[in-house]
């Protein structure tokens, strides 16, 4: 037997000891509930589709309910419409198709006499609407937008943000009306209006320009809002309507975005919000918040943008995390708009390195990198070591990674970068990333006047810690290079010199040979270490002859590449006095740009220091090593060119160990070594492979060398013919093609970057060619194009004589705080440019 009500049916649940109770106790009273649908008892039908609402509550089926339901909405008594409605919502979807048969009884409601009936409608529709019933009813709720109940235009207002949701393309239909509602004194319609605008601002631009007519009454109502007394109705914490503020500061924020007339007609109101806010409590910190957003999106004068940067300097200093956290986000965001103003707050952001929250400590550091420059490297650098010697594992490889691009592009000189480089190498030498080991070994190569007080840096670093791999990797090298120069003047202290021995030096590379820390490429470098300095003349015979037998035994070693190494190294010994020659310290690597495409924290990196003959890429000739801490998060640029154009096949970064081509000498030596004939003088010229993804239609990557002293450095046409390959959004990129008659083939591309009315910065310009050709890229003048200036970029494209040049370049940029990403195919260049005929 059935419960009377659903009262009794609840005590009965409760009732129930077990689940097992509860289950067959609602599968009884569900059965009852199907019996007396079957049976249509009117006067029983109330209690039972509550008795089934409370059920399908409960987790149980009630699906047989939603006929039922449109039975009790079609009753003219107002308890059984606002159960038949309720029922409606919790039981269907609008993917339901019994929602068809709810249309009609939906419309006839909305034009009813009660207006507690019609907002049920209301409820109903913005809950369940599809897409079909919206574009059915929207007649009937932009008449409602009108009505003269405010209770109604309310929700008649969240319900037309419900069709313009579903139906985008008839937004235009309640555009008159939602600007009547602006004059609304209600809080609660006006709040339900500015929430329709700002859904119908965003996903139309012609519906955005008629709103901002509008600016003056939105000001008018905000200002308002901000200079009414206490108003018990709209009081939360001392402040009126926040909510009402927050929504029309970011109808004022999508409004004034690229509109000088609209910016300048809230600048004065947001400066009142901005000084008037209490932000003593979370609802006042909201409304800054808010404000400060509104500002750095609008076209506002320079001092509304720092007064907005102070604010977020100010939640710096606040005790809830949650708002240091949307602070340090909000200025990574904005640092560079204005950078000095950002300068002003660094002390506290470097406080917020040693905060507890991790999340906060990741945004300080990446505020602290955008922060550092010529003037404050120093100070910057000195704390992000500090920070770097108790930072978690996950940010090592990241912070390593900055901190050595910075000392690489702002360094005031060549002793402090090396100095830098060698802190972040006994700080965190498993979580350095190739890239910057090669640059160091690089840097101490070019620098002669240094070599000795590195060697000894090093050396006594080793002797601390072998554990650290970059540490131990750039140690041993240097020591191999230079170790000649370490004991011949020993190593200097505070005006003291401590002299080092050659069996010092050796014990020190077999102790990091014989290291349970020791991985394939360690080995491999002290076996080539200990080789090049038993070549030294400041080595002992008996020296010499301990180094030798330690390469006898690696010999036989089970590690092919090692094993290999020691053969060639040991067969070296053989020779007497050619060993020296073929031996001798490797001619310094050309010097070139650490080029990364973003590291772990996601930014990009990258350093100005460069000069215009090096091209993108690792250096192939310095040696390079992997990285305890994981894979590099990080990406070459021909990673990046590879994910561009879609192909599954990158080329990551170098890691070969081997020397640049020696000079011609040493080769002679090496020829004879191994029983081959001197081949006849041929001249060397290094180079960089570089792989360039093809177009779709050649498909695949392909890998080349190119001569880097091929490249000239500018230009050298008369008067040549520019073609526009790229103008959009006020930048314009032309190409201008010159040939030579002695050197068919060879096409030289030099790119021109112009902008018109506003600057143009993060210029990022990447090319790429079909596989039959190939392309060398040198670095762009300046990522940043002011208008009137003209940077440039030069290219040069080695094509089979008669081709077509083709090119898909991909073009980033931001300009007026809009970022955009293109990518294009270019093909105007004359067919015969490359000789021959086409």
């Amino acid at each position: 037997m059935g419960y009377n009500n659903l009262k009794a049916l609840i005590k009965g649940i409760r009732a129930c000891k077990t689940v097992a109770d509860e289950r067959a106790l609602i599968q009884q009273e569900s059965a009852a509930i199907r019996a007396s649908f079957r049976e249509e008892d009117s006067f029983q039908r109330h209690h039972n589709v509550a008795k089934l609402l409370y059920i399908h509550m409960l987790g149980s089926p009630a699906h047989f309910g939603q006929i039922e339901c449109l039975k009790l909405v079609a009753s003219p008594r107002f308890t059984d419409k606002r159960l038949g409605y309720l029922g409606i919502m919790l039981l269907l979807d609008e993917n339901q198709e019994v929602l068809t048969l709810v249309t009609n009884s939906l419309k006839n409601d909305m034009n009813h006499s009660n207006m507690y009936a019609v907002g049920l409608a209301l409820c109903t529709f913005a809950n369940i609407a599809s897409e079909e019933m919206s574009r059915d009813l929207a007649n009937e709720i932009e008449k409602l937008l009108g009505s003269s109940n405010t209770y109604i235009r309310k929700k008649a207002a969240l319900c037309a943000l419900r069709v313009i949701k579903k139906v985008p393309d008839i937004a235009d239909n309640f555009v008159g009306k939602a600007k009547n509602l602006f004059n609304d004194r209600n809080h609660g319609v006006l709040l339900s209006a500015i929430t329709l605008v700002i859904e119908m601002c965003s996903i139309d631009d012609t519906i955005l320009n008629e709103f901002r007519s509008g600016v003056p009454l939105l000001v008018r109502n905000l200002k308002s809002l901000v200079t009414t007394g206490y108003s018990p109705e709209h009081d939360v914490s001392g402040i009126t309507d926040p909510f009402l503020q927050v929504k029309i500061l970011r109808l004022l924020r999508l409004l004034g975005k690229g509109d000088a007339q609209a910016s300048e007609t809230m600048n004065d109101i947001l400066a009142q919000v901005a000084t008037n806010t209490d932000g003593s409590k979370n609802v006042g910190n909201s409304i800054l918040y808010e404000t400060v957003l509104t500002v750095l999106e609008i076209e506002a004068d320079s001092g509304l943008r720092v007064m907005a940067i102070n604010i977020l300097g100010k939640f710096l200093t606040n005790r809830d995390n949650n708002i240091r956290y949307v602070a340090l986000n909000t200025l990574n965001k904005v640092v560079t708009m204005d950078t000095n103003a950002v300068q002003r707050h660094c002390n506290t952001i470097l406080d917020c390195l040693r905060d507890g929250d991790i999340s906060i400590r990741r945004r300080a550091l990446e505020l602290s990198y955008a922060l550092i420059n010529e003037s404050n490297v120093r100070i910057l650098i000195r704390e992000l070591l500090a920070f770097l010697e108790v930072a978690d594992d996950e940010f090592k490889l990241g912070m390593t990674t900055q901190i050595s691009l910075a000392a690489e592009r702002f360094a005031p000189n060549k002793r402090w970068h090396i100095d830098t480089v060698l802190r972040v190498l006994k700080l965190a030498g498993n979580f350095v990333r190739e890239e910057i080991l090669s640059g160091f070994i690089r840097l101490v190569a070019h620098t002669p006047e240094l070599q000795a007080y590195t060697a000894s840096k090093l050396y006594l670093a080793l002797k601390d810690d072998i554990s650290q791999e970059s540490l131990t990797l750039a140690a041993t090298w240097v020591l191999g290079e230079y170790g000649d120069v370490l004991m011949e003047g020993g190593i200097v202290e505070e005006d003291k010199t401590t002299p080092v021995r050659d069996s010092e030096v050796i014990d020190l590379l077999v102790s990091c040979l014989d290291s349970p820390y020791a991985n394939y490429l360690i080995r491999q470098f002290v076996l080539a270490a200990l080789t090049k300095v038993s070549a030294r003349r400041t080595t002992t015979e008996p020296e010499q002859d301990r180094v030798a037998q330690i390469l006898a035994k690696y010999t036989t070693s089970p590690e092919l590449e090692l094993q290999q190494r020691a053969v060639e190294f040991a067969s070296l010994f053989a020779l007497g006095d050619m060993r020296s020659g073929v031996l001798e310290q490797m001619p310094a690597p050309e010097l070139k740009a650490t080029v990364m495409g973003v590291v772990s924290e996601k930014k990009p990196v990258g350093s100005t220091k460069a000069t215009e003959g090096d091209l993108l890429g690792d250096d192939p000739t310095t040696p390079t090593a992997g990285s305890n801490g994981g894979a590099p998060v990080g990406q070459s640029s021909q990673d990046l060119l590879a994910e561009i154009f879609g192909s599954s096949t990158s080329t990551g970064p170098s890691a070969s160990t081997s020397p640049p081509p020696p000079q011609k000498k040493a080769m002679d030596d090496i020829m004879g070594l191994f029983g081959a004939p001197t081949p006849s003088a041929v001249p060397v010229t290094p180079s960089v492979p570089i792989s360039v993804p093809a177009t779709p239609a050649t498909g695949g990557l392909s890998a080349f060398s190119l001569p880097q002293a091929q490249i000239p450095a500018t230009p050298s046409a008369p008067k040549l013919t520019s073609y526009i390959a790229y103008d959009k959004n006020g930048l314009k990129i032309t190409l201008t093609p010159q040939t030579s008659p002695t050197k068919p083939g060879i096409v030289m591309i030099l790119a021109r970057f112009q902008t018109t009315g506003s600057v143009a910065t993060g210029i990022s310009f990447q090319a790429a060619v079909p596989k039959s050709q190939q392309l060398q890229m040198l670095p762009m003048s300046n990522s940043t194009v002011n208008p009137g200036a003209t940077e440039t970029q030069q290219m040069r494209v080695a094509a089979p004589v008669g081709s077509q040049i083709r090119l898909r370049l991909r073009i980033g940029y931001t300009i007026d705080g809009q970022t955009s990403q293109d990518q294009v195919d270019f093909a105007g260049f004359p067919p015969n440019l490359t000789g021959g005929s086409s």
